[in-house]
C-alpha cells in the first residue's frame, strides 16, 4: 500500500487497526502454488489468520481447522465442510458428531481420536475421511508403530476410510534438507505400510513451515532455495501419495499491516518513550525477542532530518509493552502513526488481548478492486473480564474510546 492509502485508512478507520489485502494475499496463494510440482494441493491454515478464508475460497483446496470456532468461523464464510480438515489435538463427541457426513475430513493424533471417530462413523452409519497423524517428536500425533496398528486392525471399522498421513514439526524453518529428511521419512513409512499391511497411502498432508522474515526485506531469494527444496523433495517420493501443503504463516503474514498512533512522548533519564494506542496485545511477531530486534515498519508521515532513538512502546501497564527499541526517527511528534509489516498472520491473535481490558482494533479489509471496507468494529473486552452473576453483569461497565471515528458499515460477506 502506498504513503497515501495508510493515511486514508487510519483516518477512515482510526487506530489501532488491522488492515488486511485481500489483493496481496491472493496474489502470494498464486504465487506459492507456481513452486510446487503440479498436482500439489494447497490447505490453509486458519489459526494463522481467522479473517482470510473467504478470501482464499477458489485458491486453495482445504482448511485446516482445529476448533469448533475455527469450523464455525469457515461456515461463515462459504468454506463448505468438504473443504475442512478436521484437526487438533483436542477433539469431543459433541464437538465431531455434527460434522460426520458433511464431507469433512478428519484427522486422529491419538487411538482415543481413532477410536473416538470410528464409534460416530459407526453410530451415524456415515463413511468418514481419516488421516492418521504422525508425531515429530512431541504432544501431538503418534508415534509409527501406534500408526502401524491401527492400519493392521483398519477393516474392523469399514465406515473409517484412512486416506493417509499428516505430518507437520514446526514453523520457521530454513534448513533445505529438512524438507527431504521429512518427506522421505514419511514416503518410508507408507512403503512400509503397503509391503506390511496391503495399505496405500494415498495422501500425504505435510507442513513445510516455511518461514517468514519479519526483520528484513531480504527474504525472497532465500525463500525460493526453500521452496525449490520442498519441490524437488515431492518429486522423489516413491509411494505415489498426492500431497496437500498445509500453510499459514507463509500465505498469510504478508496481506496483513497494523497501524498504531504515538499518543504522548517523553524523555526520562536520558532515553526518548513514544507511547502507542496499541501494543504487544495487538502484535506480536515470531521471534522479536522482547523487542530485541526490529521489524519491517514506516512512519506517516515520513519526515526528513536529524534522527534520535526512540522507544516504541504499547498501552499496557507492563515493563514488557514495548515493540520497537532505539528506532531512529526524525521529529518524532504525537499524532504519528507506525505501519507494521508482515502482520497478516498469528501477530493479531498471539498476543495477550485481554490484558487491561482494552478493546479489540478494529479490522478493515482492502478488497479486490481495492475498496476499503470495515470488517470488525472495535470489540470491548472489559465484559469479557466481568463476573456475571445470575444471568446479570455484576457491577455497571463504562467504555472509553480513543478516537471519534463515527460506526461503519460492517463487511458482510456474500
Amino acid at each position: 500500500m502506498t504513503n497515501r492509502q495508510i493515511e486514508a485508512l487510519s483516518a477512515q478507520f482510526g487506530t489501532p487497526l488491522y488492515v488486511f489485502d485481500e489483493r496481496v494475499l491472493q496474489a502470494r496463494a498464486r504465487f506459492l502454488r507456481r513452486q510446487f510440482p503440479a498436482g500439489t494441493s494447497l490447505c490453509f491454515a486458519v489459526k494463522a489468520n481467522p479473517f482470510a478464508p473467504h478470501m482464499l475460497r477458489g485458491l486453495v483446496e482445504r482448511f485446516e481447522v482445529c476448533s469448533p470456532g475455527e469450523s464455525a468461523i469457515c461456515q461463515r464464510a462459504g468454506i463448505p465442510y468438504a473443504k475442512q480438515v478436521i484437526s487438533g489435538v483436542y477433539k469431543t463427541a459433541d464437538a465431531l458428531e455434527p460434522l460426520i457426513g458433511t464431507g469433512a475430513h478428519f484427522t486422529a493424533e491419538s487411538p482415543r481420536q481413532y477410536a473416538l471417530i470410528c464409534r460416530l462413523a459407526e453410530r451415524r452409519g456415515t463413511p468418514v475421511r481419516l488421516l492418521l497423524r504422525l508425531t515429530s517428536g512431541n504432544q501431538f500425533g503418534m508415534d509409527a508403530a501406534t500408526i502401524r496398528q491401527l492400519i493392521a486392525r483398519r477393516d474392523a471399522h469399514p465406515l473409517v476410510s484412512i486416506c493417509g498421513l499428516q505430518y507437520f514439526s514446526g514453523t520457521q524453518k530454513t534448513s533445505v534438507k529438512r524438507f527431504a529428511r521429512e518427506l522421505g521419512a514419511l514416503d518410508g513409512l507408507a512403503l512400509e505400510l503397503q509391503r506390511d499391511f496391503g495399505f496405500s497411502v494415498r495422501e500425504i498432508e505435510y507442513g513445510p513451515g516455511f518461514p517468514v522474515d519479519y526483520f528484513s526485506a531480504d527474504g525472497l531469494e532465500a525463500e525460493q532455495v526453500l521452496f525449490s527444496a520442498c519441490s524437488k523433495a515431492i518429486q522423489r517420493l516413491q509411494c505415489g501419495a498426492s500431497v496437500t501443503l498445509e500453510i499459514g504463516r507463509s500465505l498469510a503474514a504478508s496481506c496483513g499491516t497494523y497501524l498504531t498512533r504515538v499518543v504522548d512522548v517523553k524523555r526520562s533519564a536520558g532515553q526518548n518513550y513514544a507511547i502507542l494506542d496499541g501494543g504487544i496485545h495487538h502484535l506480536t511477531y515470531y521471534g522479536q525477542g522482547l523487542a530485541l530486534r526490529q521489524p519491517l515498519l514506516d512512519r506517516y508521515p515520513s519526515r526528513t532530518g536529524a534522527t534520535e532513538l526512540w522507544n516504541l512502546c504499547g498501552a499496557l501497564c507492563t515493563v514488557n509493552d514495548i515493540l520497537v527499541k532505539q528506532l531512529p526517527v526524525s521529529s518524532l511528534q504525537c499524532g504519528d502513526i507506525f505501519a507494521f509489516q508482515q502482520a497478516g498472520a498469528y501477530c493479531m491473535t498471539e498476543g495477550p488481548s485481554l490484558l487491561l481490558s482494552r478493546a479489540l482494533p478494529r479490522v478493515a479489509f482492502v478488497q479486490a478492486d481495492g475498496t476499503p471496507i470495515l470488517a470488525r468494529e472495535a470489540l470491548p473486552t472489559d465484559r469479557l473480564n466481568s463476573p456475571t452473576i445470575k444471568g446479570d453483569t455484576y457491577g455497571t461497565t463504562t467504555c472509553y474510546f480513543t478516537n471519534s471515528t463515527p460506526r461503519h458499515r460492517l463487511y458482510q460477506l456474500p
